[in-house]
């Protein structure tokens, strides 16, 4: 059946500038890091995207080893871009990145020119794109000079590949000597996306500082802590969870009785509020107008749905917020 969007999708989500930039972002965005693979179900992450977009969500992200296996998410993505959104097309904010490990060999990772280039033209081919509206690079390379990763990005841009480009996962320092060679190139940095959540608030020693000072937009991914922002491990650990995979970035051992009390502290609170703990996380992330947007995953329409009622109380007392605080001290 012919997918036919949600005509009132502009209706209910709020959208944000992105630093000093013309681009608005929706306060919520879709990563595809997780679900959208080689080995998951193509009517299930079909269904996810098309309730994204009916919501509103008009951002969705990608890099260059999402699937698994790596590069498969690209091209499913692909795929559902041609069958369901061809026609829509200039509605959609689709951004790719590169830096972790792709392909063998030395240039198949990191910050070279020579893999930035080839993974930003790789994503292009996988998701069948002329351009993609965003590409970063995806951490900081230690042995390339920045000037040389930062110009690949210049280059991408100035190609035609990619209209903005930004930085995901650099330091505060790192960040700031990024922004300044992008700009004294003459292609400003867009946006940052760090980890960031109730339980990971290395940002806010410096990074949120530079990202405002230099007119960038921030994107928070993992805001639910991989799952620990959610009811899921209030009564131990589910065994179809991350963690008991224990192949994903949580791992059993995270989940101590001092993290449970916490969860369940905090989930008291997000139900005296009238929310999930989930909604609350991501609430709290967005009372904070540097964040342009949070980057959600889903593995079900109904997980998607539920991260969506965030935007309905976005709003904390300052009696809440020390609250969160204490709990988390």
């Amino acid at each position: 059946m012919t997918y036919v969007p949600n005509h009132a999708r502009y209706e209910h989500m709020s959208y944000r500038r992105c630093g000093k930039s013309g681009l608005k972002l929706p306060a919520i965005s879709l990563g595809l890091w997780h679900n959208f693979g080689g080995v998951d179900v193509f009517e299930n992450y079909r269904a996810i995207l098309r309730t994204a977009f009916d919501a509103g969500i008009t951002h969705f992200d990608l890099a260059n080893n999402y699937g698994p296996p790596p590069g498969s998410a690209e091209e499913n993505f692909g795929v559902l871009l041609k069958k369901d959104f061809a026609a829509h097309r200039d509605e959609l904010i689709i951004s790719s990145k590169a830096g972790h490990l792709m392909w063998p060999g030395p240039y198949g990772e990191w910050g070279s020119r020579k893999y930035l280039i080839a993974s930003c033209d790789q994503s292009l081919k996988r998701m069948g794109l002329d351009y993609v509206d965003i590409f970063y690079s995806h951490r900081f390379d230690p042995n390339t000079p920045l000037e040389e990763t930062m110009g690949a990005l210049d280059s991408i841009v100035r190609q035609g590949k990619a209209l903005y480009v930004g930085i995901s996962s650099y330091t505060a320092e790192n960040s700031a000597k990024a922004i300044q060679i992008l700009k004294d190139l003459g292609t400003p940095c867009l946006i940052h996306q760090p980890k960031y959540s109730m339980f990971e608030r290395w940002v806010e020693g410096g990074l949120m500082d530079v990202l405002e000072e230099s007119g960038v937009g921030c994107i928070p991914f993992s805001p639910l802590a991989q799952g620990l922002l959610t009811d899921k491990y209030l009564k131990g650990i589910p065994s179809d969870s991350r963690a008991a995979k224990e192949h994903g970035f949580l791992k059993t051992s995270q989940i101590t009785p001092e993290t449970l009390q916490k969860i369940e502290k905090l989930n008291a609170l997000a139900l005296e509020r009238g929310q999930t703990l989930a909604q609350m996380a991501l609430a709290w992330l967005l009372k904070d107008p540097r964040v342009t947007s949070v980057l959600i995953g889903a593995s079900r329409v109904s997980q998607l749905k539920d991260s969506l009622k965030c935007l309905e109380n976005q709003h904390f007392s300052a009696e809440e917020l020390s609250k969160i605080e204490e709990i988390l001290s």
